[in-house]
Protein backbone atom coordinates (compact mmCIF):
# COMPACT_ATOMS: atom_id res chain seq x y z
CA UNK A 1 0.00 0.00 0.00
CA UNK A 2 2.86 2.46 0.42
CA UNK A 3 3.89 1.67 -2.71
CA UNK A 4 0.25 2.43 -3.76
CA UNK A 5 0.36 5.81 -2.42
CA UNK A 6 3.58 7.16 -2.99
CA UNK A 7 2.96 6.36 -6.56
CA UNK A 8 -0.08 8.67 -6.55
CA UNK A 9 1.64 11.06 -5.36
CA UNK A 10 3.85 11.05 -8.08
CA UNK A 11 1.64 11.60 -10.46
CA UNK A 12 1.00 15.03 -9.79
CA UNK A 13 -0.94 17.03 -12.55
CA UNK A 14 -2.95 14.43 -14.42
CA UNK A 15 -3.91 14.28 -18.31
CA UNK A 16 -5.66 11.85 -20.23
CA UNK A 17 -4.33 12.17 -23.64
CA UNK A 18 -6.85 10.31 -26.27
CA UNK A 19 -9.79 8.26 -24.55
CA UNK A 20 -11.64 5.22 -26.45
CA UNK A 21 -10.79 2.04 -25.02
CA UNK A 22 -7.78 2.62 -22.79
CA UNK A 23 -8.35 6.12 -22.01
CA UNK A 24 -11.85 4.99 -20.47
CA UNK A 25 -9.81 2.41 -18.39
CA UNK A 26 -7.54 4.99 -17.58
CA UNK A 27 -10.70 8.10 -16.51
CA UNK A 28 -12.44 4.83 -14.36
CA UNK A 29 -9.18 3.25 -12.59
CA UNK A 30 -7.82 6.92 -11.77
CA UNK A 31 -11.51 8.00 -10.74
CA UNK A 32 -11.58 5.11 -8.39
CA UNK A 33 -8.28 6.08 -6.77
CA UNK A 34 -9.83 9.29 -5.68
CA UNK A 35 -7.63 11.24 -8.55
CA UNK A 36 -8.36 13.60 -10.37
CA UNK A 37 -7.65 14.37 -14.54
CA UNK A 38 -8.31 16.58 -17.07
CA UNK A 39 -8.67 14.99 -20.57
CA UNK A 40 -8.27 15.73 -24.18
CA UNK A 41 -9.55 14.19 -27.12
CA UNK A 42 -10.01 16.06 -30.59
CA UNK A 43 -13.09 13.58 -31.40
CA UNK A 44 -14.71 12.04 -28.02
CA UNK A 45 -17.51 9.55 -28.78
CA UNK A 46 -20.79 10.34 -26.58
CA UNK A 47 -19.51 7.21 -24.34
CA UNK A 48 -16.28 8.90 -24.01
CA UNK A 49 -17.96 12.33 -23.13
CA UNK A 50 -20.80 10.45 -20.80
CA UNK A 51 -18.05 8.60 -19.23
CA UNK A 52 -15.33 11.96 -18.05
CA UNK A 53 -18.76 14.22 -16.97
CA UNK A 54 -19.96 11.45 -14.79
CA UNK A 55 -16.40 11.25 -12.86
CA UNK A 56 -16.18 14.78 -12.62
CA UNK A 57 -12.81 15.42 -15.43
CA UNK A 58 -12.81 18.35 -17.48
CA UNK A 59 -10.99 19.44 -20.49
CA UNK A 60 -7.48 19.79 -20.65
CA UNK A 61 -5.28 22.87 -21.63
CA UNK A 62 -3.03 22.01 -24.01
CA UNK A 63 -1.21 24.76 -23.06
CA UNK A 64 -0.77 24.13 -19.13
CA UNK A 65 1.42 22.28 -17.12
CA UNK A 66 0.94 18.60 -16.14
CA UNK A 67 2.96 16.01 -14.04
CA UNK A 68 1.81 12.93 -16.08
CA UNK A 69 0.30 12.39 -19.17
CA UNK A 70 -1.72 9.21 -19.81
CA UNK A 71 -1.64 9.10 -23.50
CA UNK A 72 -3.36 6.36 -25.68
CA UNK A 73 -1.67 3.81 -27.44
CA UNK A 74 -3.26 4.93 -30.58
CA UNK A 75 -1.20 8.76 -30.41
CA UNK A 76 2.07 8.61 -31.77
CA UNK A 77 4.71 8.71 -29.72
CA UNK A 78 6.11 12.02 -31.55
CA UNK A 79 2.37 13.69 -32.15
CA UNK A 80 3.02 17.73 -31.84
CA UNK A 81 0.58 18.19 -28.55
CA UNK A 82 2.91 15.50 -26.50
CA UNK A 83 6.30 17.10 -27.64
CA UNK A 84 5.08 20.04 -26.31
CA UNK A 85 3.48 18.71 -22.77
CA UNK A 86 7.31 16.99 -22.59
CA UNK A 87 9.16 19.88 -23.18
CA UNK A 88 6.74 21.78 -20.49
CA UNK A 89 8.28 18.71 -17.75
CA UNK A 90 5.47 15.84 -18.19
CA UNK A 91 5.81 12.66 -18.35
CA UNK A 92 4.61 10.55 -21.05
CA UNK A 93 3.26 7.00 -19.93
CA UNK A 94 0.90 4.71 -21.15
CA UNK A 95 -1.65 2.49 -19.02
CA UNK A 96 0.86 0.05 -18.40
CA UNK A 97 3.07 2.02 -16.66
CA UNK A 98 -0.03 3.44 -14.59
CA UNK A 99 -1.08 0.15 -13.60
CA UNK A 100 2.89 -0.82 -12.59
CA UNK A 101 3.46 2.31 -10.88
CA UNK A 102 0.08 2.32 -8.32
CA UNK A 103 -0.23 -2.02 -8.11
CA UNK A 104 3.39 -2.90 -7.65
CA UNK A 105 2.56 -5.53 -6.18
CA UNK A 106 0.81 -7.13 -8.97
CA UNK A 107 2.97 -9.78 -10.89
CA UNK A 108 2.63 -9.32 -14.63
CA UNK A 109 3.65 -11.32 -17.28
CA UNK A 110 4.06 -8.80 -20.88
CA UNK A 111 3.54 -10.45 -23.91
CA UNK A 112 4.37 -8.77 -27.52
CA UNK A 113 5.47 -10.03 -30.75
CA UNK A 114 3.96 -9.50 -34.39
CA UNK A 115 1.91 -12.10 -34.62
CA UNK A 116 0.55 -14.54 -32.37
CA UNK A 117 0.40 -12.01 -28.93
CA UNK A 118 -2.77 -12.20 -28.49
CA UNK A 119 -3.53 -15.96 -28.84
CA UNK A 120 -0.32 -16.49 -26.49
CA UNK A 121 -1.93 -14.00 -23.85
CA UNK A 122 -5.04 -16.04 -23.49
CA UNK A 123 -3.43 -19.37 -23.63
CA UNK A 124 -0.89 -18.19 -20.31
CA UNK A 125 -4.09 -16.84 -18.45
CA UNK A 126 -5.78 -20.26 -19.39
CA UNK A 127 -3.13 -22.47 -17.92
CA UNK A 128 -2.39 -20.26 -14.78
CA UNK A 129 -6.08 -20.25 -14.12
CA UNK A 130 -5.45 -24.09 -14.32
CA UNK A 131 -3.27 -24.07 -11.64
CA UNK A 132 -5.22 -22.19 -9.23
CA UNK A 133 -4.02 -18.39 -9.57
CA UNK A 134 -6.54 -15.86 -10.37
CA UNK A 135 -5.26 -14.93 -13.36
CA UNK A 136 -6.47 -12.16 -16.24
CA UNK A 137 -5.64 -11.11 -19.12
CA UNK A 138 -6.04 -7.73 -20.30
CA UNK A 139 -4.19 -4.77 -22.17
CA UNK A 140 -3.99 -4.75 -25.66
CA UNK A 141 -6.66 -7.32 -25.60
CA UNK A 142 -9.62 -6.96 -24.22
CA UNK A 143 -10.36 -5.63 -21.50
CA UNK A 144 -8.03 -2.67 -20.70
CA UNK A 145 -5.22 -4.06 -18.28
CA UNK A 146 -6.93 -1.20 -15.69
CA UNK A 147 -10.25 -2.69 -15.45
CA UNK A 148 -8.35 -6.00 -14.03
CA UNK A 149 -5.48 -5.26 -11.30
CA UNK A 150 -7.87 -5.52 -8.58
CA UNK A 151 -9.30 -8.42 -9.61
CA UNK A 152 -6.14 -10.61 -10.73
CA UNK A 153 -3.42 -12.50 -8.38
CA UNK A 154 -1.51 -12.35 -12.15
CA UNK A 155 -1.87 -9.72 -15.08
CA UNK A 156 -1.11 -11.30 -18.22
CA UNK A 157 -0.93 -8.47 -20.78
CA UNK A 158 -0.96 -8.21 -24.49
CA UNK A 159 1.51 -5.31 -25.71
CA UNK A 160 1.62 -4.02 -28.90
CA UNK A 161 4.21 -2.30 -29.99
CA UNK A 162 2.18 1.44 -29.29
CA UNK A 163 1.96 0.43 -25.98
CA UNK A 164 5.68 -0.26 -25.56
CA UNK A 165 6.84 3.49 -26.89
CA UNK A 166 5.65 4.59 -23.18
CA UNK A 167 6.16 2.21 -20.34
CA UNK A 168 9.50 3.72 -18.50
CA UNK A 169 10.21 2.00 -15.89
CA UNK A 170 8.47 -1.14 -16.46
CA UNK A 171 10.07 -4.22 -14.68
CA UNK A 172 8.32 -7.55 -15.69
CA UNK A 173 8.90 -10.71 -13.97
CA UNK A 174 8.21 -12.86 -16.84
CA UNK A 175 8.42 -11.63 -20.67
CA UNK A 176 7.56 -13.49 -23.83
CA UNK A 177 8.36 -12.02 -27.30
CA UNK A 178 6.29 -14.21 -29.57
CA UNK A 179 8.21 -13.20 -32.87
CA UNK A 180 9.64 -10.23 -34.26
CA UNK A 181 8.69 -9.55 -38.17
CA UNK A 182 7.63 -6.22 -40.18
CA UNK A 183 4.64 -3.98 -38.85
CA UNK A 184 2.91 -0.71 -38.36
CA UNK A 185 5.75 1.46 -40.42
CA UNK A 186 3.51 4.08 -41.05
CA UNK A 187 3.90 4.69 -37.40
CA UNK A 188 6.90 3.64 -36.55
CA UNK A 189 8.81 4.55 -40.33
CA UNK A 190 11.89 2.09 -40.10
CA UNK A 191 11.99 -1.92 -39.48
CA UNK A 192 14.79 -1.24 -36.81
CA UNK A 193 12.23 1.26 -34.57
CA UNK A 194 9.09 -1.08 -34.64
CA UNK A 195 11.92 -3.71 -33.40
CA UNK A 196 13.34 -1.21 -30.64
CA UNK A 197 9.76 -0.61 -29.65
CA UNK A 198 9.27 -4.21 -29.24
CA UNK A 199 12.32 -4.97 -27.31
CA UNK A 200 11.25 -2.42 -24.52
CA UNK A 201 9.47 -5.30 -23.09
CA UNK A 202 12.82 -6.40 -21.77
CA UNK A 203 14.58 -2.90 -20.84
CA UNK A 204 13.53 -3.01 -17.65
CA UNK A 205 14.66 -6.78 -16.29
CA UNK A 206 17.18 -8.05 -14.82
CA UNK A 207 19.01 -11.27 -13.78
CA UNK A 208 16.10 -12.48 -11.89
CA UNK A 209 13.72 -12.40 -14.82
CA UNK A 210 12.81 -14.10 -17.26
CA UNK A 211 12.62 -13.67 -20.85
CA UNK A 212 10.74 -16.19 -23.42
CA UNK A 213 11.69 -15.82 -26.97
CA UNK A 214 11.99 -18.25 -29.86
CA UNK A 215 14.78 -20.25 -30.51
CA UNK A 216 17.17 -18.46 -33.08
CA UNK A 217 16.28 -14.81 -32.07
CA UNK A 218 19.38 -13.08 -30.56
CA UNK A 219 18.05 -10.32 -28.22
CA UNK A 220 20.11 -8.47 -25.43
CA UNK A 221 18.66 -8.58 -22.24
CA UNK A 222 19.59 -8.90 -18.94
CA UNK A 223 17.22 -11.57 -18.10
CA UNK A 224 17.00 -15.34 -18.38
CA UNK A 225 16.46 -16.54 -21.68
CA UNK A 226 14.37 -19.53 -22.38
CA UNK A 227 13.50 -20.36 -25.86
CA UNK A 228 10.55 -22.34 -27.40
CA UNK A 229 10.10 -24.05 -30.55
CA UNK A 230 7.00 -24.88 -32.42
CA UNK A 231 8.27 -28.34 -32.75
CA UNK A 232 7.88 -29.39 -28.75
CA UNK A 233 6.16 -28.62 -25.57
CA UNK A 234 8.75 -28.38 -23.15
CA UNK A 235 9.23 -27.51 -19.93
CA UNK A 236 12.78 -25.55 -19.22
CA UNK A 237 14.80 -28.25 -17.84
CA UNK A 238 13.58 -30.21 -21.59
CA UNK A 239 11.27 -32.13 -20.42
CA UNK A 240 8.54 -33.13 -22.89
CA UNK A 241 5.07 -32.05 -21.60
CA UNK A 242 2.87 -33.66 -24.46
CA UNK A 243 2.97 -34.76 -27.71
CA UNK A 244 1.88 -31.52 -30.50
CA UNK A 245 -1.28 -34.05 -31.51
CA UNK A 246 -2.84 -33.59 -28.42
CA UNK A 247 -3.14 -30.28 -28.97
CA UNK A 248 -7.33 -29.02 -29.82
CA UNK A 249 -7.62 -27.76 -33.68
CA UNK A 250 -6.57 -23.92 -34.13
CA UNK A 251 -3.93 -23.11 -31.26
CA UNK A 252 -0.68 -23.10 -32.97
CA UNK A 253 1.93 -24.91 -31.35
CA UNK A 254 4.16 -22.01 -31.24
CA UNK A 255 1.98 -20.18 -29.21
CA UNK A 256 1.55 -23.42 -26.89
CA UNK A 257 5.46 -23.54 -26.06
CA UNK A 258 5.80 -20.21 -25.50
CA UNK A 259 2.75 -20.17 -23.12
CA UNK A 260 4.19 -23.25 -21.40
CA UNK A 261 7.18 -21.49 -20.24
CA UNK A 262 5.92 -18.52 -19.44
CA UNK A 263 2.86 -20.30 -17.16
CA UNK A 264 6.23 -22.21 -16.04
CA UNK A 265 8.36 -19.09 -14.84
CA UNK A 266 5.42 -17.21 -13.66
CA UNK A 267 4.56 -20.42 -11.08
CA UNK A 268 8.28 -20.51 -10.19
CA UNK A 269 8.48 -16.80 -9.69
CA UNK A 270 5.41 -16.91 -7.13
CA UNK A 271 7.02 -20.07 -5.28
CA UNK A 272 3.95 -21.74 -6.64
CA UNK A 273 4.53 -25.69 -7.81
CA UNK A 274 4.47 -26.54 -11.21
CA UNK A 275 2.66 -29.17 -11.57
CA UNK A 276 2.99 -30.88 -14.85
CA UNK A 277 0.03 -32.83 -15.35
CA UNK A 278 -2.07 -29.98 -14.79
CA UNK A 279 -0.34 -28.39 -17.00
CA UNK A 280 -0.53 -30.82 -19.93
CA UNK A 281 -4.26 -31.39 -19.20
CA UNK A 282 -4.81 -27.69 -19.32
CA UNK A 283 -3.42 -27.55 -22.97
CA UNK A 284 -5.37 -30.38 -24.19
CA UNK A 285 -8.44 -27.99 -23.11
CA UNK A 286 -7.46 -25.41 -24.67
CA UNK A 287 -9.61 -23.30 -27.36
CA UNK A 288 -8.44 -21.14 -29.96
CA UNK A 289 -9.16 -17.58 -29.80
CA UNK A 290 -12.29 -16.97 -31.68
CA UNK A 291 -11.40 -14.84 -34.74
CA UNK A 292 -7.79 -16.50 -34.89
CA UNK A 293 -7.25 -19.42 -37.69
CA UNK A 294 -10.78 -21.06 -36.09
CA UNK A 295 -12.91 -23.42 -38.71
CA UNK A 296 -16.35 -21.70 -38.81
CA UNK A 297 -18.00 -24.28 -40.92
CA UNK A 298 -17.73 -27.73 -43.00
CA UNK A 299 -18.95 -28.59 -46.24
CA UNK A 300 -17.41 -32.56 -46.71
CA UNK A 301 -14.15 -32.42 -46.53
CA UNK A 302 -14.15 -28.61 -47.24
CA UNK A 303 -13.08 -26.48 -43.62
CA UNK A 304 -13.74 -22.65 -43.75
CA UNK A 305 -11.17 -20.65 -41.35
CA UNK A 306 -11.88 -17.53 -40.20
CA UNK A 307 -8.58 -15.30 -39.94
CA UNK A 308 -9.63 -12.02 -40.48
CA UNK A 309 -7.02 -10.65 -38.38
CA UNK A 310 -4.22 -11.61 -40.43
CA UNK A 311 -2.80 -9.31 -42.17
CA UNK A 312 0.82 -9.27 -40.94
CA UNK A 313 3.20 -11.12 -43.11
CA UNK A 314 3.80 -13.72 -40.78
CA UNK A 315 0.27 -14.25 -39.47
CA UNK A 316 -0.66 -14.83 -42.98
CA UNK A 317 2.12 -17.22 -43.39
CA UNK A 318 1.08 -19.31 -40.42
CA UNK A 319 -2.16 -19.45 -41.46
CA UNK A 320 -1.26 -20.67 -45.08
CA UNK A 321 1.17 -22.93 -43.59
CA UNK A 322 -0.79 -24.55 -41.04
CA UNK A 323 -4.16 -24.88 -43.37
CA UNK A 324 -5.17 -28.03 -45.11
CA UNK A 325 -4.34 -28.08 -49.25
CA UNK A 326 -5.88 -27.51 -51.46
CA UNK A 327 -6.59 -23.73 -50.48
CA UNK A 328 -8.61 -21.01 -51.68
CA UNK A 329 -7.58 -18.35 -50.55
CA UNK A 330 -9.61 -15.19 -49.86
CA UNK A 331 -6.90 -12.14 -50.16
CA UNK A 332 -8.82 -8.44 -49.84
CA UNK A 333 -9.12 -5.01 -47.77
CA UNK A 334 -7.27 -2.12 -47.92
CA UNK A 335 -3.58 -2.96 -48.56
CA UNK A 336 -1.34 -1.88 -45.96
CA UNK A 337 2.07 -2.78 -47.81
CA UNK A 338 2.46 -6.14 -46.46
CA UNK A 339 5.62 -7.84 -47.57
CA UNK A 340 4.35 -10.45 -50.20
CA UNK A 341 7.49 -12.50 -50.92
CA UNK A 342 7.14 -14.88 -48.20
CA UNK A 343 3.60 -15.60 -48.80
CA UNK A 344 4.50 -15.96 -52.79
CA UNK A 345 6.82 -18.71 -51.20
CA UNK A 346 4.31 -20.35 -48.76
CA UNK A 347 1.41 -20.17 -50.67
CA UNK A 348 3.31 -22.52 -53.36
CA UNK A 349 2.07 -25.75 -54.41
CA UNK A 350 -0.85 -24.90 -51.32
CA UNK A 351 -2.63 -22.61 -52.89
CA UNK A 352 -5.23 -23.43 -55.99
CA UNK A 353 -6.44 -20.22 -56.19
CA UNK A 354 -6.91 -17.27 -54.66
CA UNK A 355 -10.52 -15.30 -54.30
CA UNK A 356 -9.79 -11.67 -54.72
CA UNK A 357 -12.16 -9.24 -53.33
CA UNK A 358 -12.31 -5.50 -51.87
CA UNK A 359 -10.72 -2.29 -51.95
CA UNK A 360 -6.65 -3.40 -53.37
CA UNK A 361 -7.90 -7.50 -53.49
CA UNK A 362 -7.58 -7.74 -57.21
CA UNK A 363 -4.10 -5.27 -56.45
CA UNK A 364 -2.31 -7.72 -54.15
CA UNK A 365 -3.66 -10.95 -56.05
CA UNK A 366 -2.00 -9.89 -58.79
CA UNK A 367 1.30 -8.70 -57.10
CA UNK A 368 1.42 -12.45 -55.71
CA UNK A 369 0.87 -14.20 -58.95
CA UNK A 370 -1.07 -16.86 -58.81
CA UNK A 371 -4.13 -17.60 -60.40
CA UNK A 372 -6.87 -15.37 -59.15
CA UNK A 373 -10.71 -14.42 -59.22
CA UNK A 374 -12.28 -11.13 -58.70
CA UNK A 375 -15.59 -10.88 -56.52
CA UNK A 376 -17.82 -8.03 -55.90
CA UNK A 377 -21.24 -7.15 -54.09
CA UNK A 378 -23.42 -4.79 -52.65
CA UNK A 379 -22.13 -4.46 -48.94
CA UNK A 380 -19.66 -6.03 -47.11
CA UNK A 381 -22.05 -9.24 -45.95
CA UNK A 382 -22.53 -9.79 -50.33
CA UNK A 383 -18.57 -9.46 -51.05
CA UNK A 384 -17.52 -11.95 -48.55
CA UNK A 385 -20.83 -14.43 -49.41
CA UNK A 386 -19.70 -14.60 -53.09
CA UNK A 387 -15.83 -14.92 -52.08
CA UNK A 388 -16.68 -17.70 -49.83
CA UNK A 389 -18.75 -19.37 -52.44
CA UNK A 390 -16.47 -18.75 -55.09
CA UNK A 391 -13.86 -20.57 -52.71
CA UNK A 392 -16.06 -23.75 -52.47
CA UNK A 393 -16.86 -23.61 -56.61
CA UNK A 394 -12.63 -23.68 -56.85
CA UNK A 395 -11.83 -26.56 -54.76
CA UNK A 396 -15.12 -28.18 -56.06
CA UNK A 397 -13.62 -27.94 -59.84
CA UNK A 398 -10.81 -30.37 -58.36
CA UNK A 399 -13.11 -33.16 -58.12
CA UNK A 400 -15.96 -33.51 -55.47
CA UNK A 401 -14.21 -35.22 -52.31
CA UNK A 402 -11.01 -33.31 -52.95
CA UNK A 403 -11.60 -31.71 -49.70
CA UNK A 404 -9.23 -28.55 -48.52
CA UNK A 405 -9.77 -25.33 -46.83
CA UNK A 406 -11.37 -22.31 -47.89
CA UNK A 407 -9.16 -19.60 -45.74
CA UNK A 408 -10.07 -15.65 -44.97
CA UNK A 409 -6.24 -14.72 -44.58
CA UNK A 410 -7.16 -11.47 -46.14
CA UNK A 411 -3.74 -9.37 -46.01
CA UNK A 412 -5.31 -6.28 -46.54
CA UNK A 413 -7.47 -4.53 -43.44
CA UNK A 414 -10.52 -4.38 -43.02
CA UNK A 415 -11.83 -0.77 -43.23
CA UNK A 416 -12.88 -0.39 -46.94
CA UNK A 417 -15.83 -2.42 -46.36
CA UNK A 418 -16.38 -3.35 -42.29
CA UNK A 419 -15.40 -1.51 -38.97
CA UNK A 420 -12.84 -3.77 -38.60
CA UNK A 421 -11.67 -7.12 -38.49
CA UNK A 422 -14.08 -8.60 -36.10
CA UNK A 423 -16.82 -7.55 -38.18
CA UNK A 424 -15.23 -8.77 -41.05
CA UNK A 425 -14.55 -12.10 -39.53
CA UNK A 426 -18.21 -12.60 -38.26
CA UNK A 427 -19.32 -12.15 -41.82
CA UNK A 428 -17.05 -14.48 -43.30
CA UNK A 429 -18.45 -16.94 -40.40
CA UNK A 430 -22.15 -16.32 -41.57
CA UNK A 431 -21.53 -16.17 -45.15
CA UNK A 432 -19.91 -20.13 -44.59
CA UNK A 433 -22.77 -21.32 -42.19
CA UNK A 434 -25.16 -19.95 -44.79
CA UNK A 435 -23.00 -21.95 -47.56
CA UNK A 436 -23.02 -25.13 -45.28
CA UNK A 437 -27.00 -24.84 -44.10
CA UNK A 438 -27.53 -24.76 -47.87
CA UNK A 439 -25.46 -27.75 -49.00
CA UNK A 440 -27.24 -30.01 -45.99
CA UNK A 441 -30.60 -29.41 -46.71
CA UNK A 442 -29.58 -30.26 -50.67
CA UNK A 443 -28.08 -33.31 -49.38
CA UNK A 444 -30.76 -33.93 -47.07
CA UNK A 445 -33.43 -33.61 -50.51
CA UNK A 446 -31.60 -35.69 -52.98
CA UNK A 447 -31.66 -38.99 -49.94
Amino acid sequence: MDGQRAGQAELGRILIYGLGRSGRGVARFLAAEGLQADWVDARPGPEDAALVADLGFGPGDLAGVYSTVVAAPGVPIDHPDLLALAARGAEIIGEVALAARLRPQLPMIGITGTAGKGSTTVLVAHLLRACGLAALEGGNIDPPLLDVVDRAEVAVVELSSFQLERVPGLRLPVAVITNLGIDHLDRHRTETAYHAAKLNITAGQSADDVLIVPAGLQVHTQAQLHAFSPDALTLADGRTLLPLTDLPEGVHPANAAAALLAAEAMLLHLGRPVDADVLAAALRSAQPVSGRFETVARIGNVRFIEDSIATRTLAVEAALLRAAPPIAWLVGGRDKGADLAPLRAAAQGRVVRIIAFGEDGEKMARELGLPFELVEGEGGDEVLLNAARAGLSALRELGQDTGGTVLLAPIGTSFDLFKDYKARGESFKQAAQVLAASAAQLAEARA
